[in-house]
Protein backbone atom coordinates (compact mmCIF):
# COMPACT_ATOMS: atom_id res chain seq x y z
CA UNK A 1 0.00 0.00 0.00
CA UNK A 2 1.33 3.43 -0.91
CA UNK A 3 1.72 6.08 1.79
CA UNK A 4 -0.93 8.33 0.22
CA UNK A 5 -3.52 5.56 0.32
CA UNK A 6 -2.51 4.56 3.85
CA UNK A 7 -2.87 8.17 5.07
CA UNK A 8 -6.36 8.41 3.55
CA UNK A 9 -7.39 5.10 5.14
CA UNK A 10 -6.08 6.22 8.53
CA UNK A 11 -7.92 9.54 8.34
CA UNK A 12 -11.15 7.79 7.35
CA UNK A 13 -10.81 5.14 10.08
CA UNK A 14 -10.00 7.77 12.75
CA UNK A 15 -13.09 9.67 11.63
CA UNK A 16 -15.25 6.61 12.22
CA UNK A 17 -13.58 5.97 15.58
CA UNK A 18 -14.18 9.58 16.59
CA UNK A 19 -17.90 9.02 16.29
CA UNK A 20 -17.56 6.41 19.05
CA UNK A 21 -15.85 8.98 21.31
CA UNK A 22 -18.62 11.50 20.90
CA UNK A 23 -16.64 13.59 18.41
CA UNK A 24 -18.08 14.27 14.96
CA UNK A 25 -16.44 12.65 11.97
CA UNK A 26 -14.86 15.79 10.51
CA UNK A 27 -13.41 16.72 13.88
CA UNK A 28 -11.80 13.29 14.16
CA UNK A 29 -10.51 13.47 10.57
CA UNK A 30 -8.84 16.84 11.21
CA UNK A 31 -7.32 15.36 14.37
CA UNK A 32 -6.09 12.35 12.37
CA UNK A 33 -4.51 14.59 9.75
CA UNK A 34 -2.69 16.56 12.44
CA UNK A 35 -1.57 13.32 14.12
CA UNK A 36 0.12 12.01 10.98
CA UNK A 37 1.56 15.33 9.82
CA UNK A 38 5.22 15.84 10.68
CA UNK A 39 4.77 19.61 10.72
CA UNK A 40 2.11 21.95 12.07
CA UNK A 41 -0.57 22.80 9.50
CA UNK A 42 -2.46 25.98 8.68
CA UNK A 43 -6.21 26.17 8.28
CA UNK A 44 -5.65 26.36 4.51
CA UNK A 45 -3.54 23.19 4.56
CA UNK A 46 -6.31 21.36 6.43
CA UNK A 47 -9.03 22.70 4.12
CA UNK A 48 -7.12 21.56 1.04
CA UNK A 49 -6.11 18.15 2.39
CA UNK A 50 -9.61 17.21 3.62
CA UNK A 51 -11.62 19.21 1.08
CA UNK A 52 -13.64 21.08 3.73
CA UNK A 53 -14.81 24.69 3.92
CA UNK A 54 -13.05 27.40 5.89
CA UNK A 55 -15.99 27.67 8.27
CA UNK A 56 -15.99 23.94 8.91
CA UNK A 57 -12.21 23.94 9.39
CA UNK A 58 -12.28 26.90 11.79
CA UNK A 59 -15.17 25.49 13.84
CA UNK A 60 -13.55 22.05 13.95
CA UNK A 61 -10.17 23.40 15.02
CA UNK A 62 -11.84 25.48 17.74
CA UNK A 63 -13.62 22.34 19.00
CA UNK A 64 -10.40 20.30 18.96
CA UNK A 65 -8.65 23.01 20.93
CA UNK A 66 -11.58 23.00 23.38
CA UNK A 67 -11.19 19.24 23.82
CA UNK A 68 -7.47 19.76 24.49
CA UNK A 69 -6.48 17.59 21.52
CA UNK A 70 -4.95 20.32 19.35
CA UNK A 71 -2.86 23.42 20.07
CA UNK A 72 -2.04 26.38 17.90
CA UNK A 73 1.16 28.27 17.48
CA UNK A 74 2.35 31.40 15.76
CA UNK A 75 5.57 31.68 13.83
CA UNK A 76 7.59 34.88 14.05
CA UNK A 77 6.90 37.20 11.15
CA UNK A 78 3.81 35.30 9.98
CA UNK A 79 0.14 36.11 10.52
CA UNK A 80 -1.03 32.55 9.93
CA UNK A 81 -1.85 30.23 12.79
CA UNK A 82 -0.39 26.74 12.76
CA UNK A 83 -2.08 23.76 14.39
CA UNK A 84 -0.57 20.59 15.80
CA UNK A 85 -1.70 17.56 17.78
CA UNK A 86 0.06 15.71 20.57
CA UNK A 87 1.11 12.42 19.00
CA UNK A 88 1.36 10.47 22.28
CA UNK A 89 -1.51 7.97 22.25
CA UNK A 90 -1.66 7.76 26.07
CA UNK A 91 -2.09 11.54 26.31
CA UNK A 92 -4.82 11.39 23.65
CA UNK A 93 -6.68 8.61 25.48
CA UNK A 94 -6.48 10.49 28.79
CA UNK A 95 -7.66 13.74 27.22
CA UNK A 96 -10.63 12.07 25.53
CA UNK A 97 -11.52 10.25 28.77
CA UNK A 98 -11.29 13.51 30.74
CA UNK A 99 -13.54 15.38 28.30
CA UNK A 100 -16.11 12.58 28.14
CA UNK A 101 -16.11 12.37 31.93
CA UNK A 102 -16.71 16.12 32.17
CA UNK A 103 -19.43 16.16 29.49
CA UNK A 104 -21.22 12.87 30.24
CA UNK A 105 -20.36 11.18 33.53
CA UNK A 106 -20.17 14.20 35.85
CA UNK A 107 -23.66 15.48 34.90
CA UNK A 108 -25.27 12.05 35.31
CA UNK A 109 -23.66 11.57 38.73
CA UNK A 110 -24.97 14.98 39.77
CA UNK A 111 -28.47 14.02 38.59
CA UNK A 112 -28.36 10.60 40.28
CA UNK A 113 -27.28 12.24 43.55
CA UNK A 114 -30.29 14.57 43.31
CA UNK A 115 -32.62 11.67 42.50
CA UNK A 116 -31.30 9.71 45.49
CA UNK A 117 -33.03 12.20 47.75
CA UNK A 118 -36.50 11.41 46.40
CA UNK A 119 -39.12 11.21 49.12
CA UNK A 120 -41.67 8.44 49.38
CA UNK A 121 -42.87 5.45 51.31
CA UNK A 122 -40.98 2.15 51.45
CA UNK A 123 -44.41 0.48 51.29
CA UNK A 124 -44.94 1.85 47.77
CA UNK A 125 -43.51 -0.55 45.10
CA UNK A 126 -42.82 2.26 42.60
CA UNK A 127 -40.81 4.12 45.23
CA UNK A 128 -38.78 1.03 46.23
CA UNK A 129 -37.94 0.09 42.64
CA UNK A 130 -37.06 3.68 41.70
CA UNK A 131 -34.89 4.17 44.79
CA UNK A 132 -33.12 0.81 44.31
CA UNK A 133 -32.49 1.40 40.60
CA UNK A 134 -31.13 4.92 41.12
CA UNK A 135 -28.90 3.70 43.98
CA UNK A 136 -27.46 0.85 41.89
CA UNK A 137 -26.81 3.01 38.82
CA UNK A 138 -25.30 5.72 41.03
CA UNK A 139 -22.96 3.15 42.61
CA UNK A 140 -21.88 1.95 39.16
CA UNK A 141 -21.37 5.52 37.89
CA UNK A 142 -19.26 6.40 40.93
CA UNK A 143 -17.11 3.29 40.43
CA UNK A 144 -16.59 4.20 36.78
CA UNK A 145 -15.70 7.73 37.92
CA UNK A 146 -13.09 6.39 40.39
CA UNK A 147 -11.57 4.24 37.65
CA UNK A 148 -11.40 7.18 35.26
CA UNK A 149 -9.87 9.38 37.96
CA UNK A 150 -7.18 6.73 38.52
CA UNK A 151 -6.52 6.56 34.78
CA UNK A 152 -6.29 10.34 34.45
CA UNK A 153 -3.74 10.57 37.26
CA UNK A 154 -1.74 7.47 36.37
CA UNK A 155 1.33 6.94 34.31
CA UNK A 156 0.70 4.67 31.35
CA UNK A 157 2.88 1.77 32.54
CA UNK A 158 1.31 1.73 36.02
CA UNK A 159 -2.23 1.86 34.63
CA UNK A 160 -1.79 -1.02 32.17
CA UNK A 161 0.14 -3.03 34.74
CA UNK A 162 -2.77 -2.65 37.17
CA UNK A 163 -5.34 -3.60 34.53
CA UNK A 164 -3.39 -6.69 33.47
CA UNK A 165 -3.02 -7.82 37.11
CA UNK A 166 -6.82 -7.85 37.41
CA UNK A 167 -7.13 -10.32 34.53
CA UNK A 168 -4.50 -12.80 35.74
Amino acid sequence: MELTEARLKFIEAWGKLGSEWGINRTMAQVHALLLISPESLTTEDIMQELNISRGNANMTLRDLIGWGLVDKQHRPGERKEYFFADKNSWNIARQVAQERKKRELDPIIKLLNELSDVEGSEKEPNYRVFKSTVRDINKLAKNVNKTLEAMLKAEESWFWGSIFKMFK
